[in-house]
């Protein structure tokens, strides 16, 4: 009968610290929470590349320039959530962004700001997923729609000083 009893213990046990690993590894794993703090800074956009997507095929993106044409853009994103990019044709365009963290996907969203504008009557946005970010890089991901599919354009940024 004491064997029984250790032996169903020691499963109780094994059952216990499997579960409870499984959950750590699923919250490890899982797109976590990022910070805005992580973003806040000088960006530089050093290369924009496609996935699933053939390269000029996307001619206008932001409703601007084509994708190309932010390759070396510097973005400026404050805590407060203002910011503003400027193309390295010197084009500069004033934004508020934050971090859209919803259902397991952590986006990087932003809205076009006009003079006169109010972040808060601007309703048309843009979304990218944050596919990797530290301190010295990040990288976003434009999904685009393709036939039965989706392709992304790729922009890769480097921290400023």
């Amino acid at each position: 009968m004491k064997k029984i009893v250790q032996t169903i213990f020691a499963v109780l046990a094994l059952t216990f610290v499997f579960s409870a690993c499984s959950s750590t590894k699923n919250t490890v794993s899982s797109t976590s929470t990022v910070s805005r703090g992580k973003f806040v800074g000088t960006w530089n956009l050093t290369n924009v590349s496609y996935d699933g997507l053939v390269p000029n095929a996307v001619q206008n993106v932001f409703d601007q320039a084509p994708p190309n044409a932010f390759v070396g853009s510097v973005w400026k994103l404050t805590n407060s959530g203002n910011g503003v990019y400027t193309l390295s044709g010197g084009a500069s365009q004033t934004i508020f962004w934050s971090v859209y963290n919803e259902g397991g996907s952590t986006q990087f969203q932003f809205k076009k700001l006009y003079e006169g504008d109010k972040a808060k009557n601007v309703q048309e946005g843009y979304r990218l997923v944050i596919a990797s970010i530290n301190d010295a890089s990040m990288t976003l991901q434009s999904p685009v729609a393709v036939g039965n599919g989706t392709g992304y354009i790729i922009y890769n940024f480097t921290k400023g000083q």
